[in-house]
């Protein structure tokens, strides 16, 4: 059993992070803005071995991390449309935010550090397939937040303190706080709602995928394995025949869900592409991904059919921030020091 501090906790991937660190036997601390509300932690919200601090990472107490031996740093404002809402905030979370937490976390006396960054930061290169020695080309503000966090944190790692960055696919499957910005729940709910499948033009790019449950494994693994094969290491978290392009994939989603569909193009054409080498994490860590696009996008319509989940506001990440930021209802304690974000 470890004292785990999980900062993003209840949010998409954080949510169901808790949830398995709960059920492996671990105490667990989640630092939250709890900016879609504290539902996303349903039931194991008042877990006995479950603290929750409403706090963010650019001001909370240094005595948070008192006593926590496993830092998984998740919070962020999420995705590349988010990050440019407001770019100088996506930097001062998504970069110094975490940097703080991860100096807060070698200072307290903590012995291992987790990044949750993102494969975005490769940019554009899908001429070759890029592994983490790859040279980055981020061209956005959160994929330049992601790496320059990375390019901070990693140092600090040294005797007694362990560093690991985690660069995640682009994530799909359930979670409790569900997200249809990401593109195969967002193709899912298209075919449900209307029986078309929105694609980001032109449907050439490509995109490396991973379930949330399976990432969820990988931080599990990155958390147990071996110092000396984790430390001021990055991995790339995926699986490689999971790189598709994108207008293959909504093929391929309605072949799954059983639906004839209709592409319906929207936004200007996507300079981000690129395919990912996942060896590393498979050799190293042992990660096998369990689930796929296919199997993904049967869960998420037989959720939407069964309404076990629905697409209210909070499941949009950027109309959210931007209710939020427009002064719309919020959840409680929204508004810290005077700033909603």
């Amino acid at each position: 059993m470890a004292r785990v501090l999980v900062t993003g906790g209840a949010g998409y991937i954080g949510s169901v992070l808790t949830g398995a660190l709960l059920e492996a036997g671990h105490d667990v601390t989640v630092l939250d803005r709890f900016f879609f509300g504290r539902e996303p932690l349903g039931t194991v919200a008042d877990h006995p071995r479950l603290r929750l601090v409403h706090d963010d990472i650019r001001w909370c107490a240094p005595e948070v991390f008192e006593g926590i031996e496993v830092v998984l740093d998740l919070a962020a404002l999420s995705n590349d449309p988010s990050g440019e809402l407001d770019p100088e905030r996506t930097m001062e979370i998504n970069h110094r935010g975490r940097v703080r937490v991860a100096r807060l976390a070698r200072e307290r006396g903590a012995a291992r550090y987790i990044l949750a960054s993102s494969c975005s930061i490769y940019g554009f290169r899908d001429d070759t397939v890029l592994d983490e020695t790859s040279p980055p080309a981020p061209l956005t503000t959160y994929a330049r937040a992601n790496l320059l966090a990375e390019q901070e944190t990693l140092p600090l790692a040294g005797r007694g303190f362990t560093v690991t960055v985690l660069r995640q696919a682009t994530v799909y499957g359930l979670s409790p706080r569900m997200r249809f910005d990401l593109a195969i729940n967002g193709m899912v709910l298209g075919l449900y709602r209307t029986g078309r499948i929105p694609v980001l033009r032109d449907g050439r790019q490509w995109r490396p995928f991973v379930h949330v449950r399976d990432t969820v494994q990988a931080f599990l693994l990155a958390a147990a394995a071996p110092p000396e094969q984790v430390s001021g290491q990055i991995f790339n978290v995926g699986s490689d025949d999971q790189n598709v392009q994108v207008l293959p994939l909504a093929e391929l989603v309605a072949r799954a869900t059983g639906r004839e569909a209709a592409v319906e193009w929207y936004g200007q054409p996507d300079h981000r592409s690129y395919r990912v080498s996942f060896r590393k994490c498979r050799e190293v860590l042992g990660f096998v991904p369990r689930w796929t696009p296919a199997s993904g996008a049967r869960e998420v319509m037989e959720a939407l059919k069964a309404g076990h989940v629905t697409d209210d506001p909070r499941t949009r990440t950027v109309a959210w921030y931007r209710t939020l930021l427009e002064g719309g209802e919020a959840p409680e304690g929204v508004v810290m020091r005077g700033r909603v974000l």
